[in-house]
């Protein structure tokens, strides 16, 4: 009897779980294996179904551009700077103005509106709004001040889309924190209030660590969007001039459709799968080895 109830979990998991892995065999690792016999390989569109394997020449090619570096540092500064200032700005406006959001939470309905704007969309709206010839906000800068800007000029495109990004995505973070910032037990609040100590220290010493790993999931979920950024920034600017606006995903994309160099674009692929993948089981690493300390 205690044989029979110890096999019954293992084959119902089973069970359970073959969707799941027939799911990902065919829809993901199939086509990974596909593109990893395209980045060692010399094809193109005419030879897509008889690629030559050349080895790694791909890589190696990929591995000397200036364009995949110059590239790589635009996607890892629009990550970085962007998941930073989202976070910052939504934990700021989930902590404010959590007593109005709870008064009235219809609010909160009004706040998530940019997340219901595709990004295109979004991008398509700025370049609209933001442009040097036709948009209203560099017409009414110069009637109002006798001065233009050139939101989208190699100068200050960069930081254009950092705010144009900022703006879409930090209701992403508000909503996160603001769940995190309700789901702190009230008893541990009030008995500190009770003790004597100030807002602040309740804010920085109580209230900030319980929503510390919120902050970091936050961080990182949107420290990823950003690094692999492609539909407004694509809108916006496009590569921008000399590539100043190219993050990874449109130098792969650039790659692939305008040059041809399916091989190229692949192996690129490929290499920011490795790091994304090295990265997240870095992390992860670090994430366990902290909760076995904690334990």
């Amino acid at each position: 009897m205690t044989t029979l109830t110890r096999r019954a979990p293992s084959s119902e998991f089973k069970l359970l779980t073959t969707p799941l892995v027939l799911f990902l065999l065919v829809f993901l690792g199939f086509p990974a294996i596909v593109n990893l016999v395209y980045s060692v390989s010399e094809v193109t569109f005419e030879n897509l179904r008889n690629p030559q394997v050349t080895g790694f020449a791909n890589f190696a090619s990929v591995w000397n551009d200036a364009s995949f570096w110059q590239a790589s540092w635009f996607s890892l500064r629009f990550g970085l700077l962007a998941a930073v200032l989202e976070c910052a700005l939504g934990l700021f406006l989930a902590i404010f103005l959590s007593p109005l959001i709870e008064k009235r939470s219809w609010l909160m309905a009004i706040l998530m509106l940019p997340l219901m704007v595709a990004p295109a969309l979004v991008g398509l709206m700025y370049r609209l709004v933001l442009h040097e010839f036709v948009g209203p906000v560099p017409y009414y800068l110069w009637t109002w001040f006798g001065a233009s800007f050139s939101f989208l000029g190699p100068t200050s495109a960069f930081w254009t889309l950092i705010v144009v990004e900022t703006l879409q995505w930090t209701p992403f973070a508000l909503l996160l924190f603001y769940m995190a910032y309700q789901a702190i037990p009230k008893e541990i609040v009030e008995a500190s209030a009770m003790d004597g100590a100030r807002y602040r220290h309740r804010l920085w010493y109580i209230e900030l660590p319980l929503m510390a790993p919120t902050i970091v999931v936050a961080l990182l979920i949107r420290f990823i969007d950003g690094f692999r950024v492609f539909d407004n920034v694509y809108v916006l600017t496009g590569s921008g001039p000399g590539g100043s606006t190219a993050s990874l995903s449109i130098y792969i994309y650039e790659a692939f459709f305008k040059q041809g160099a399916i091989g190229n674009a692949v192996a690129a692929s490929v290499i920011l799968f490795a790091v994304s993948f090295a990265v997240l089981y870095g992390l992860n690493y670090l994430a366990s080895r902290r909760r076995g300390a904690i334990r």
